[in-house]
C-alpha cells in the first residue's frame, strides 16, 4: 500500500520542536488524527525509531496552522502533544515553546504576508483560546533566523521572536483557580491550583523534602517522588473540574524555591510523566502569576512583589527563563492582564513526511 505523503516544516520552537504542518493536509476526525500524528512521530518507541520524533516529550510535539476565521487572528494555532511510549494524543494543552515557531512557520507557509523589517503574526492557540502577539524579524520579506538573542536550554543564538500573551486565564478550566481556592492541601500537601496559559499544579519543593534545585535527571531518577506527586496531580485534576486526567498531561505540575543563582524562583516543572529539561513557556506564566498572587503556594517565595509589569527571572535545570507579567492587584483581587517573552525559532527541514497507506 502507497504511502500518504503530508508536507511538513520541522522547526524548534523555544526548547522544543517538532513538525509544523497545514491542518487542512491532516484528517479531520480526531481518531483518524492521532493515528496519522502516531506515524510521523513514530511514537510507541522509546527512541521513536519509525517516525521523527526524538524519544523526548519536547521532541513529540506537533502544530496544526491553518488561516483564522477570527476577526482578531491572522492564523488558528492548533497543537498535540504526542507521547514518546504509549500511543497518545493529547490535544488538551497549548505548548508556547512550540508557538514560538508559529510566526515563521505562518509566513514560510503563506498563509500570512511578511513586512519588511518586522511581521507581525496575531495567532489563536486554538486549544485554550489564547491571543498571542509574535513579532518576527523579516528584513525584506524574509524570515531572519540569525541572530544574537540567547535563551538557556538551546545552544548559540538567533534571531529574536517577542510574543505578547493575551486572554491566559481559565483557557482549560474557566477560572484562574479552579478549585475556589488559592490553596488546597491533598495528601498532606499544600498545592496551589492554576490555570493561567496552562492548568497547574504548584507546590513547595521543601514540602516534597527536595530543594528545588535538583537536575532534571536526579528528579527523574526519584521515582518516590513521582509515585508520590502523580496522584496528587490527579485528585487535583479532578477538583480543577478536569475530570480523570490520568492519561492526560494537564494538569501540569511544578515545584518552586527560593532563587540560588540571582532569579526571583527557582522552579522545576514536569510535563507530568518526567522534568521538563528547562522550562514550558506556558507553564512559566502560570508559575509567575502564583508566585505574585497572595495566598498562594508561592506567595513570599521571591521576596517582594515586584510592580507591574513585573520582570521575573525563573531559574530552570539549564539556567533562566525570563517573563514579564502585567498584572492587576486590587483589595485581594489578583488579575493577569498579559504575559511577555522574547525567545527564538529555527527552521531546520521542510519537505514530506510519509505515514503507512493504512493510516487514515
Amino acid at each position: 500500500m502507497t504511502q500518504h505523503a503530508i508536507p511538513f516544516l520541522f522547526m524548534r520552537g523555544g526548547t522544543s520542536r517538532g513538525p509544523y504542518m497545514k491542518r487542512s493536509d491532516l484528517p479531520e476526525a480526531p481518531k483518524a488524527l492521532a493515528d496519522t500524528l502516531i506515524a510521523i512521530t513514530g511514537s510507541g518507541h522509546p527512541l521513536n525509531i519509525d517516525g521523527i520524533g526524538g524519544g523526548a516529550a519536547v521532541t513529540t510535539k506537533t502544530a496544526m496552522l491553518s488561516a483564522s476565521d477570527d476577526d482578531w487572528a491572522d492564523v488558528d494555532y492548533f497543537f498535540a502533544q504526542v507521547s514518546v511510549e504509549t500511543r497518545l494524543v493529547d490535544t488538551k494543552p497549548t505548548c508556547g515553546n512550540i508557538l514560538v515557531g508559529v510566526g515563521p512557520a505562518a509566513i514560510e507557509m503563506g498563509l500570512v504576508p511578511a513586512s519588511d523589517p518586522v511581521t507581525e503574526v496575531k495567532i489563536r492557540a486554538v486549544n485554550t483560546g489564547a491571543r498571542v502577539i509574535a513579532r518576527v524579524q523579516t528584513p525584506d520579506g524574509q524570515v531572519e533566523y540569525e541572530g544574537e538573542t540567547a535563551i538557556d536550554g538551546v545552544p548559540g543564538t538567533a534571531a529574536p521572536i517577542e510574543l505578547n500573551f493575551m486572554d491566559v486565564t481559565g483557557g482549560a478550566t474557566g477560572a484562574m483557580f479552579p478549585t475556589g481556592n488559592r490553596m488546597d492541601r491533598i495528601d498532606g500537601i499544600d498545592v496551589t491550583c492554576i490555570d493561567v496559559a496552562m492548568p497547574c499544579v504548584i507546590a513547595r519543593a521543601e514540602d516534597f523534602e527536595l530543594t528545588g534545585y535538583e537536575t532534571a535527571a536526579e528528579l527523574d531518577d526519584n521515582r518516590a517522588f513521582y509515585d508520590r506527586m502523580e496522584p496528587i496531580r490527579r485528585e487535583a485534576g479532578a477538583r480543577m473540574g478536569m475530570g480523570d486526567v490520568t492519561e492526560s498531561v494537564t494538569p501540569k505540575f511544578a515545584l518552586v524555591a527560593p532563587a540560588r543563582d540571582g532569579g526571583y524562583a527557582a522552579t522545576r516543572y514536569f510535563m507530568p510523566w518526567n522534568c521538563h529539561p528547562s522550562l514550558a513557556v506556558t507553564g512559566s506564566q502560570a508559575i509567575a502569576a502564583c508566585l505574585l498572587c497572595p495566598g498562594t503556594v508561592g506567595d513570599g517565595i521571591g521576596g517582594p512583589r515586584p510592580e507591574a509589569p513585573a520582570a521575573m527571572a525563573l531559574e530552570h535545570p539549564m539556567g533562566v527563563l525570563h517573563v514579564s507579567l502585567d498584572y492587576r492587584l486590587t483589595n485581594e483581587t489578583f488579575e493577569v492582564i498579559s504575559a511577555g517573552l522574547t525567545r527564538t525559532a529555527r527552521k531546520l527541514a521542510s519537505g514530506d513526511v510519509f505515514v503507512p497507506g493504512d493510516v487514515s
